[in-house]
């Protein structure tokens, strides 16, 4: 009987260092800890979900940074801009303006002019009166406007006086209308 007792112990013994020497080697690259599968069907899955919602997170954020700073862009050219011309509330859009022979229009720094119907002359204190930004040169005092070329008054008080009976212009920025 004993010695079937140590046969026994000894059975006990040996699967119990097969079952430690096997454990020891879990984990290695013969034997993954992890599956392929559980790689491959579960954790890159959760891995995407979350990079996605990261992704997601900050589109979102520079959306409303994009946003705001083209709000800001927009409220520094109208303040640049200034509030102008008679009637008009947007200075983003060219308004048309219509007027009579000896009517002056007259801009502040930053107003454009574009004449479309009629004749119109430069009217000026000084030099240079209005840029012709169209023709890359300078209008002088006295000097008619080129239908179509756009013109900017770089200089306060410079203005554009009509000289035909009706004159129609395209006008965006600030400006006053006399006489």
């Amino acid at each position: 009987m004993k010695r079937k007792w140590k046969i026994a112990a000894a059975a006990v013994c040996v699967v119990f260092l097969v079952t430690v020497a096997y454990a020891a080697t879990a984990g290695s690259r013969n034997d993954p800890l992890v599956t392929l599968g559980y790689l491959e069907n579960i954790f890159s899955r959760q891995v995407e979900s979350a990079v996605d919602q990261a992704v997601r997170g900050q589109e979102e954020q520079l959306r409303q940074d994009l946003d705001q700073a083209i709000e800001d862009w927009d409220e520094q050219v109208q303040n640049a801009i200034g509030e102008g011309g008679s009637g008009g509330s947007s200075n983003a859009v060219f308004q048309v303006v219509t007027l009579s022979r000896g009517q002056t229009l007259v801009g502040d720094v930053g107003c454009e002019v574009m004449l479309r119907i009629g004749s119109a002359a430069c009217v000026s204190s000084g030099s240079p009166g209005l840029i012709d930004i169209s023709a890359g040169s300078t209008l002088n005092n006295g000097q008619a406007l080129e239908t179509n070329h756009l013109y900017l008054v770089t200089i306060s008080t410079r203005s554009v006086q009509a000289t035909s009976d009706t004159v129609r212009v395209l006008v965006r920025g600030p400006y006053t209308i006399s006489g």
